[in-house]
Formats: structure tokens, C-alpha cells, sequence
């Protein structure tokens, strides 16, 4: 058992971390991503990132005697039902993990959707200032909703205060927040009814003030029992509307290049910056190009939901060849860096970040960790 360091932290603190720079809730709904492995109370003092975990990587952390492997793709992606030390699969890796204590965390596509992730560190080596993400991802549940409620203009005030008081209206750094609408509302009151305005048996129209707040979940108790013991109607009438999150910064990005250059100097500059060794370019050398369409990894169909067309670039991994065909079709032009080179130069970025997060941790960048593909 590794004996815990004063000044180390734990296997859940770099987990933490991880979540506040590229939240799980980022992640496509079909990929495996957070802590795969490990325990998750062990300590950790060192930790090393890859894009990859392969048997070189796994030498190098047992090595380096690390404590948790950042690993960029899953290496438990589909069900497995054995871990096997012997396997050819990528199981054999987290076996010799761990048999060693190395916990293993992915983040894989939540860090290609979260700013200043995968996405937006090859925009800012392309000159890109100012990105749009070409989808956004919708934040699953509610923490707030908005009351409704229906009173006469004499005695609104004393309705919102009483809302306000129990917990309503506040919206960042802003109290008793409230909107209201001028309307009518109507009603015929039955024989046991004793309506505050107009009479029971007849048809009524009362001029109503609609008055609604937002109100945090865990406050909707109070504020309703506000609403009935302030309100002076024997029956009030009030909604509740669960408000959804607002819809998070997707994967992909698309943004003007700080000035038009051509498709060869921004290869250049992109192979030199990436380091890549594999580039394959689609379109013509010389073709001015303006706007970059980005997706590292493989893109697939994703860069054609940005309108691509002439003086645009799409910037990725991997391109299939009828997915060239049809960005050819589109007038537009591509440069494909390797899958794993348009991933890696986000791991020197993602290293700071970790280091500035989390305090008594080393975080190191794996030199195993290698490009399969070779130049011919």
C-alpha cells in the first residue's frame, strides 16, 4: 500500500479537477468518459497524460511510478467481460494498471466540447480569437423554476414581498427580481366559494396583475405556502415551470482566421505547431481561406453542419475519402493532421491547468506516448 504524502492529494481531488475543466455532462451521449479505474480515496502525487493508453505508456507510468494516467480515449469504451493480462486489447493495459495502483480517468469528448479544451487549443494555434461551437449540449436537469401567480394591482406588493422573502427572485447578484403583465382573468364561483372580488353565482372579469419570479427548487415549498398565506383569494391560483439549464458550448468549433492566408501556409504552420508528420490536405495549395471549420479526431459529418463552403477550412484529424469528395463538392478545403496529432498538443495545456488546480501533485506529459502512423 502507498503511503500517503502530506503535501499529496487524492485520486477524487484530480477527478474533481478534471469536472471543472471538462465536465462529464459535455460528453457524447455514446462515450465513456471519468475515473475507469482506481480508487478513487487512493493518493496522488503524480500523474502523467496520453493520448493513448498503450503498453509503452503503461511502462513509463510503472516507471515513473505514477498515480493516476490521464489517458485522452477511453481504453474501456464497449462492455467488456474480461481484464486479462495476456489480452491484445487495450484490457491488457488496464490490468498492468491495476496490478499497479494506477488509477486510470478519460475525458475524451467532454474536453473536445469544454472551452479551452481539444477544439479551442488548435483554434488558437490557427489564430482564431473568437469561436462558436458547432453544436451545444443540453444540461440535464433543473435547479430552478418560475412561479406564476394571478393578483389584484392592490395587493401585488404584499404577494411579491411575501414571494421575495421566502426566496424568490434572485437571479446572480440581483434580489426581488420580478416581471408582471396586465390581463384579465375570470371566474364563477360556486355556493360555497366567498370570492374576495365580485360575487359567487355570477360570471366575473377581474383585472389581474400576472406576477412571476424564479425561485430555486429547494425553496418551491416556502414560496407557495408565501403565495397562499399572503394572497387574498380563498382559492389562488398559481404555475410552476421547471427551467431548464441553458444549453453548454458543444463539440466542434468555427471562427474567423485573424486574416485570410492560403491553404499551404496554414498547413505549414499547423504541421509545424502540431508537430504532425502525417498531413494530408484536401484542395488546392494556393486557395485563400478564411474561416475554419474544427474537429480534432476524426470529423466525420460533424463540419458539415457549419454551412461550409468556399474560403472555408475544415481542420481535423482523419478525413474519410467520400467525406473529401463531398467538402470538394462544398468548394471548401481541409487539412488533416492525424488523428492523434491534432489531439496532443492539448495535453501541454490541459498539464498547466491541472498543475494550477491541484497542489501537491506533479503532472507530466508521457514521452511514450506515440503517433502509430509514420511518414513513408
Amino acid at each position: 500500500m502507498k503511503k500517503r504524502s502530506k503535501t499529496a492529494t487524492t485520486v477524487t481531488n484530480f477527478c474533481h479537477a478534471m469536472e471543472q475543466i471538462a465536465p462529464a455532462a459535455l460528453a457524447q451521449d455514446w462515450d465513456n468518459v471519468g475515473l475507469l479505474a482506481g480508487d478513487p480515496t487512493a493518493t496522488a502525487s503524480k500523474a502523467l497524460l496520453c493520448i493513448d493508453l498503450t503498453p509503452e505508456v503503461v511502462d513509463d507510468a510503472i516507471v515513473k511510478k505514477v498515480d493516476i494516467i490521464m489517458a485522452y480515449h477511453p481504453p474501456i469504451f464497449r462492455p467488456i467481460t474480461t481484464i486479462r493480462a495476456d489480452s491484445t486489447d487495450t484490457d491488457t493495459g488496464v490490468f498492468r494498471c491495476i496490478a499497479h495502483g494506477i488509477a486510470i480517468y478519460s475525458t475524451h469528448t467532454a474536453l473536445d466540447a469544454a472551452d479551452g479544451g481539444t477544439n479551442d487549443v488548435i483554434a488558437k494555434l490557427c489564430g482564431i480569437e473568437t469561436t462558436e461551437p458547432l453544436e451545444y449540449v443540453d444540461r440535464p436537469g433543473s435547479r430552478e423554476s418560475k412561479v406564476v401567480t394571478f393578483v389584484s394591482e392592490k395587493d401585488v406588493e404584499a404577494v411579491a414581498s411575501a414571494m421575495f422573502a421566502a426566496g424568490a427572485g434572485k437571479i446572480g447578484d440581483y434580489a426581488r427580481c420580478s416581471f408582471r403583465t396586465n390581463g384579465q382573468g375570470t371566474f364563477f364561483g360556486g355556493e360555497t366559494t366567498n370570492p374576495t372580488l365580485g360575487q359567487r353565482g355570477r360570471m366575473e372579469f377581474i383585472d389581474e396583475i400576472r406576477l412571476e419570479s424564479v425561485v430555486p427548487n429547494a425553496a418551491l415549498p416556502g414560496v407557495i405556502a408565501a403565495i397562499c398565506d399572503a394572497h387574498p383569494y380563498d382559492e389562488p391560483a398559481y404555475d410552476i415551470f421547471p427551467l431548464s439549464p441553458p444549453p453548454a458550448r458543444g463539440i466542434g468549433r468555427a471562427g474567423q482566421l485573424s486574416e485570410p492566408t492560403t491553404l499551404k501556409k496554414l498547413a505549414q504552420r499547423l504541421k509545424r505547431k502540431t508537430h504532425a508528420t502525417c498531413v494530408q490536405i484536401v484542395g488546392d495549395m494556393e486557395e485563400e481561406v478564411s474561416r475554419a471549420v474544427i474537429v480534432v479526431g476524426a470529423a466525420g459529418s460533424l463540419p458539415f453542419k457549419a454551412g461550409i463552403g468556399k474560403g472555408d477550412v475544415i481542420i481535423t484529424g482523419e478525413i474519410r475519402h467520400h467525406d473529401a469528395l463531398t467538402i470538394r463538392r462544398h468548394g471548401c478545403s481541409a487539412i488533416a493532421l492525424g488523428h492523434w496529432a491534432s489531439e496532443h498538443p492539448t495535453l501541454a495545456v490541459l498539464a498547466d491547468r491541472l498543475g494550477a488546480a491541484l497542489k501537491g501533485i506533479k503532472v507530466a506529459i508521457s514521452k511514450a506516448d506515440a503517433d502509430p502512423f509514420r511518414p513513408a
